[in-house]
């Protein structure tokens, strides 16, 4: 059986039912969207979420339009089955969103007066407790990867004050745990390292460095991406160069490697 295509619309909310048309036809007519389940489309939408994130750092605009709408399809597509469970339904999912940011924004919608963004965030934060939340931290998704939970953490507790506001108290924090860490684990000293202590006190370097990112306004996982995008770049170059004359990668010393990566971070 044929199903009829849904024409094109150029209204936001026309092109948002199209688009819940088309998936409650996949929804019936095909076996792989038929057997789709939360769980099963989970990982998934973390895939569709990170190819996202790449678009953006590549600021690919014609990617993000694609990757955006393929995120909107997975976040219709749990919609569509909490409502064949009877749970809820996209028009609860829609109003409970705007409920929630005309509470959260009362300098808005009520008579609340604020200063600047951080007067804003605080109000956030004391409005999610006022809400029932135990905790400012039970936002933080236990499943986040460690650098963006650790900047997470970071930024809800200065939603409540719990901050530095001299970017050279954040930065004399780093030093500490620097020094500390060089001094506990020097290599040069041929001392055994204690591995989970290392590990420790690597983490503390870590997370204070990430404090003083965010001070910078720096967004840490941003940053390490990048990075990692401009080493793979480089060392695919080496690897080109290498090849293109006959070298063996494993061959090589690292001074003779160094003049393919010098080449390569002229072209970046």
């Amino acid at each position: 059986m044929a199903y009829p295509i849904p024409e094109a619309q150029y209204t936001p909310g026309k092109a948002l039912e199209r688009l819940i048309t088309i998936l409650d036809t996949l929804r019936i007519a095909c076996p792989w969207d038929r057997k789709q389940t939360m769980e099963s489309l989970r990982h998934l939408t973390i895939e569709e979420l990170y190819e996202l994130t790449d678009a953006i750092l590549e600021k690919d605009y014609n990617e993000i339009k694609k990757e955006l709408g393929d995120v909107m399809l997975h976040l219709l597509f749990y919609t569509k089955i909490a409502d064949e469970q009877q749970q809820f339904n996209v028009v609860d999912v829609l109003n409970a969103i705007c409920d929630k940011l005309i509470i959260r924004h009362p300098h808005i919608y009520a008579d609340t007066q604020v200063a600047n963004e951080e007067d804003v965030k605080s109000n956030w934060e004391s409005i999610k407790l006022k809400e029932g939340n135990k905790s400012v931290l039970s936002g933080v998704p236990k499943g986040l990867p460690a650098l963006v939970k650790a900047y997470r953490i970071q930024d809800k507790v200065r939603g409540v004050g719990f901050d530095w506001e001299d970017k050279t108290e954040v930065w004399g924090k780093v030093e500490e745990e620097l020094a500390e860490f060089k001094h506990e684990f020097n290599l040069t000293d041929g001392e055994p390292v204690d591995q989970e202590k290392a590990e420790a006190e690597f983490g503390d370097l870590l997370f204070s460095l990430i404090n003083y990112a965010r001070h910078l306004g720096i967004n840490p996982e941003n940053a390490l991406e990048r990075t990692n995008k401009k080493f793979m770049q480089r060392f695919s170059h080496l690897e080109k160069r290498a090849a293109e004359n006959g070298q063996s990668l494993k061959e090589m010393t690292l001074a003779e490697m160094d003049v393919y990566w010098n080449e390569a971070k002229k072209l970046s």
